[in-house]
């Protein structure tokens, strides 16, 4: 029986593939009780539920399968080596979509490059012609301490239609195309003329964009491309800010779906004073969801007050909650700043929010999902100051607190300030000790983490603070913090991930590669079993890959009590 094709728009009272029977997938609310209001897709349901989905061969199809019988990574990581292959500041990393081992690499101030990452433990660095980038759109772009190139996004098939996209902040002083709506306006109960200015920037002078363009090839293969056209080929998005901070701006296309997710900040300002993060007609201090592969019609853009050429993806939250801003996929966020899908379990979406004066949060994002900034900052009750644009109560919203976070005051005491920078879950296997778990950091570079669902699907996470050094086999050679071994990174804009699964950390001193952890005298038991021929470890767990018989279990048991909710045979 296939449970997804049979039974995805049937109602069913207290479903037993729920998203909260597997800690995931994409909860709209308590009421939801179709398979398709709360799992993305039939991939998304099948990697919950029904095992592997890489081949989409198991799905309660009913057709035998073997599965390889691993252990859960209990190994717990005693600490990050890394590596230094390059000298240069990026804010963005985006593996080639072609496979290989390139990868794009941005700046704030408006260029891309096309690198080669070298192979682990070659002693090689990172090839890049700073001299050549991939795109120059510096003259475009706004470049100041908050705003630039803020991410960029390649279209899941690049390598046949060479789309990408980047969002930019512009200043509409300074340039004609830079004339998109006001995020404060009437429909959101906020006033311009009542906000004054900000660092001298008078309200929605700067703007958040999105905007598409394409590589240059001489063939017909994109991936073959070396350079992009530097002429853009339409505007996206265009929202003018109230402020001139907490803007977020990162793009990432969803795994599963094929939409463009854009993450948005609460507009600045100390406190969100006009709630804009809780206000749901507004698109600030949210992620959203867009769909750029269908052009919409003019009444289309007229009738949803869209802010652009895109359309909106019909299983949206707005087709449950028609209060929402159709674009809103999720909302209570004060700035997210990076966020990821797991590459294995691509219904797990993290983002991190960098918090005002008391928590740094790493939330696990769903459909319809709120937050609870500024009614909560993290799991804590916020006390907001100045509220011209009201308030929300506590008893109105179902707030979805942190699954990982660290409190402001915990690191970098002498400067007395953190801010969260959102990493990935570690899937490759260059260290099997940290495999399946999230690593994060916060800006200053003092303190790193990893994240742990224990057990997995439970929802429940614990956070280690992990020591990290760098390389004895360094190709460039580490900085060392004064009077610490801990090597001096400078500030962690981003990490990054290759198509190798290997983690990078972005930093204003340079790039920095996860590495083996004997590298760095971290003692890792699983590590000698690291085989090369079929690119895995054998004491790591993939969320694909689980013992034969626990899967049998939980499948016969599921669907026992799913046959007897329907009251059906097989």
């Amino acid at each position: 029986m296939n449970v997804w094709d049979a039974c995805k728009d049937v109602s069913i009272s207290n479903s037993p593939f729920s998203p909260q029977s597997k800690g995931s997938g994409t909860q709209l609310s308590v009421n939801s009780s179709k398979l398709s209001d709360t799992w993305q897709s039939e991939k998304d349901f099948c990697l919950a539920f029904g095992g592997s989905a890489d081949d989409e061969s198991v799905c309660f199809d009913g057709k035998s399968a073997s599965f390889n019988t691993t252990s859960q990574n209990s190994a717990s990581p005693k600490g990050l080596c890394l590596e230094r292959i390059g000298n240069g500041s990026y804010l963005n990393m985006a593996a080639h979509p072609d496979g290989s081992n390139r990868v794009f690499l941005s700046s704030q101030p408006g260029k891309i490059w096309l690198a080669t990452v070298p192979e682990q433990g070659s002693g090689g660095t990172l090839e890049i012609d700073e001299a050549n980038p991939f795109l120059d759109i510096t003259d475009e772009v706004h470049f100041d301490s908050e705003f630039g190139l803020m991410g960029m996004a390649f279209h899941p098939d690049f390598k046949n239609n060479g789309r990408f996209f980047v969002s930019y902040n512009c200043d509409k002083v300074q340039s004609a195309s830079c004339s998109g709506r006001c995020s404060c306006n009437s429909d959101v109960g906020c006033d311009p003329s009542k906000l004054g200015t900000d660092n001298g920037a008078q309200p929605c002078q700067y703007q958040s964009v999105i905007a598409e363009y394409t590589a240059n090839s001489s063939s017909s293969t994109p991936s073959t491309a070396k350079t992009a056209n530097p002429v853009e080929v339409q505007r996206i998005f265009t929202m003018g800010l109230p402020y001139t901070s907490h803007h977020g701006g990162q793009i990432l296309f969803g795994p599963a779906d094929g939409y463009l997710y854009f993450m948005m900040g609460d507009g600045g300002n100390k406190g969100d004073p006009f709630n804009f993060a809780q206000n749901k007609k507004s698109l600030l201090g949210k992620i959203l969801r867009l769909d750029v592969n269908t052009l919409p019609s003019g009444s289309e853009i007229v009738n949803k007050s869209l802010w652009g050429n895109y359309s909106i993806p019909k299983d949206n939250p707005s087709a449950e909650d028609s209060g929402l801003q159709p674009e809103i996929w999720a909302l209570g966020l004060r700035n997210p700043w990076r966020c990821s899908f797991d590459s294995t379990r691509p219904s797990y979406f993290y983002c991190a929010d960098v918090g005002q004066d008391l928590y740094e949060e790493v939330d696990l994002i769903s459909k319809g999902g709120n937050y609870g900034w500024r009614v909560y900052e993290g799991p804590l009750l916020f006390q907001p100051t100045w509220t011209p644009g009201g308030n929300t109560s506590v008893s109105s919203i179902n707030a979805l607190f942190p699954v990982m976070g660290y409190e402001h005051s915990s690191v970098n005491t002498n400067l007395g300030s953190a801010s969260i920078t959102g990493g990935y879950v570690y899937r490759s296997t260059t260290d099997p000790c940290m495999t399946g778990r999230y690593l994060y950091a916060d800006l200053y570079a003092l303190a790193m983490w990893a994240g742990t669902e224990t057990p997995e699907s439970s929802g429940n996470y614990t956070s280690k603070l992990i020591p990290f050094a760098c390389s004895k086999n360094s190709p460039i050679a580490c900085d060392s913090v004064a009077g610490s071994s801990l090597p001096s990174l400078g500030y962690i804009y981003s990490f990054g991930e290759d198509n190798s699964k290997d983690i990078f950390l972005l930093t204003s001193k340079g790039v920095y590669r996860v590495v083996r952890p004997s590298l760095c005298n971290y003692t890792c038991p699983l590590e000698k079993e690291i085989t090369t021929t079929n690119g895995t470890s054998p004491g790591s767990t993939s969320w694909a890959h689980k013992s034969e018989r626990a899967f049998e279990v939980v499948v016969m048991g599921l669907l026992a009590s799913f046959l007897f909710l329907l009251n059906v045979g097989y």
